[in-house]
């Protein structure tokens, strides 16, 4: 199964994206989502992640206050709204999920997202 995340594109330095990140065939509400990036030369980055339920999330202290991930359980899709973006930004986003039903906290560690892993989606930040 692979969640597959959309919405990346071109914008420019101030601007606004929002990505989704939906599964191919299988539900993922019980299952914590991480939203993770990897730019060109650096390793894959924790960007920020949500419980099964919504109810906790976390940041990476580079985005927060700028980023927001939010989940619709009914729709079985998981967001990531980015404001403000900059040029530090700029990476390939991915979105994977923790096979452990409904754990009580936000898995922040790459490692810990077990499935779920696709093509990710480009994000380009430049004027």
């Amino acid at each position: 199964v692979q969640l597959q995340a959309s919405g990346g594109g071109l914008v420019q330095p101030g601007g606004s994206l929002r990505l989704s990140c939906a599964p191919s065939g299988r539900a993922i509400k019980w299952s914590a989502i991480g939203w993770f990036r990897q730019a060109p030369g650096k390793g894959r980055e924790f960007v920020a992640g949500t419980t099964w339920n919504g109810v906790k999330t976390d940041y990476a202290y580079s985005v927060k206050g700028r980023f927001t991930i939010s989940r619709d359980n009914a729709k079985n899709t998981v967001f990531l709204q980015m404001n403000n973006l900059q040029p530090e930004d700029a990476a390939v986003y991915y979105c994977a999920a923790d096979s452990r039903a409904m754990r009580s906290e936000v898995p922040v560690t790459a490692t810990m997202y077990d499935y779920g892993w696709g093509q990710g989606t480009q994000v380009t930040v430049s004027s």
